[in-house]
């Protein structure tokens, strides 16, 4: 796997120590943006951009940063989540942190289909004992199945266990092979463009500004309350209870 920068970042760009923050929702569409998606995204006062129908997926980018993107501290794979209780069919989210941690969560009819994450020691306030390693790269061969792309999964399941040199390989790089992998949008590594063209993706003009779940000068106020606060905030971790070095994970010490 080649270490370059996502399209649209020059290298030494970044937004943090490391790299760019981002996170997206892919709701299985084929025929376009579907009322109930944006009946559900109102309700949650969720904040980004929504992209017309691409290769059978609608994507939803929230704003910049793998933040909290609507209400209650939601993040990019809470919204997930309640669409997927919501909406029937398929339903994937993906968020990347600083370029240096991808997480994948897949959702059919309501129920969650699988969930990875590439390195849970680099959530914000995890103990120093979470051990930084992939979990849950056996949910390959889920993605693919939901992806309509079983023969993908060997090499997808390939792609989310490899422990990426941080020195020389953005995950962004690990994002876009697994969406290519999926047939999905890879585009959505370039989601720091916005509010410009996306690279190798749609134009600005092509897609819905929604903020505080408005669109319009109603959005815009709506913002101004809110932005500063959701910047402070931190959405939960992906994986609620990751293993611990040495493989002890909720195993306390005096059993030893």
């Amino acid at each position: 796997m080649v270490g370059i920068p996502p399209v649209g970042m020059a290298a030494g760009e970044t937004d943090g120590p490391d790299g760019y923050s981002y996170g997206a929702v892919l709701v299985r569409g084929d025929d376009g943006l579907r009322p109930d998606v944006e009946e559900v995204l109102r309700g949650l006062r969720f904040s980004g951009w929504i992209a017309p129908s691409d290769r059978g997926w609608i994507v939803l980018l929230g704003d910049h940063g793998a933040g909290v993107v609507a209400k209650d501290r939601r993040g990019a794979i809470d919204v997930g989540a309640d669409l997927a209780r919501r909406l029937p069919g398929a339903v994937v989210a993906v968020q990347v942190r600083r370029d240096r941690q991808l997480a994948i969560v897949a959702w059919r009819g309501g129920d969650e289909a699988g969930r990875y994450c590439s390195d849970p020691s680099l959530e914000p306030g995890a103990d120093a004992d979470v051990a930084a390693e992939p979990v849950g790269s056996d949910s390959a061969s889920a993605f693919a199945e939901l992806a309509q792309r079983p023969d993908a999964a060997e090499a997808l399941a390939e792609l989310l266990e490899d422990e990426l040199d941080p020195d020389s390989v953005f995950e962004s790089e690990r994002l876009r092979g697994a969406l290519r992998l999926l047939g999905m949008p890879d585009w959505i590594v370039a989601a720091n463009a916005l509010p410009h063209d996306i690279p190798t993706g749609p134009r600005a003009r092509d897609l819905m500004r929604v903020r505080v779940g408005a669109t319009g000068a109603a959005g815009v106020l709506r913002d101004v309350f809110v932005r500063r606060l959701r910047r402070r905030r931190i959405p939960p971790a992906v994986i609620a209870d990751p293993p611990r070095q040495g493989g002890m994970s909720g195993l306390e010490p005096w059993m030893f």
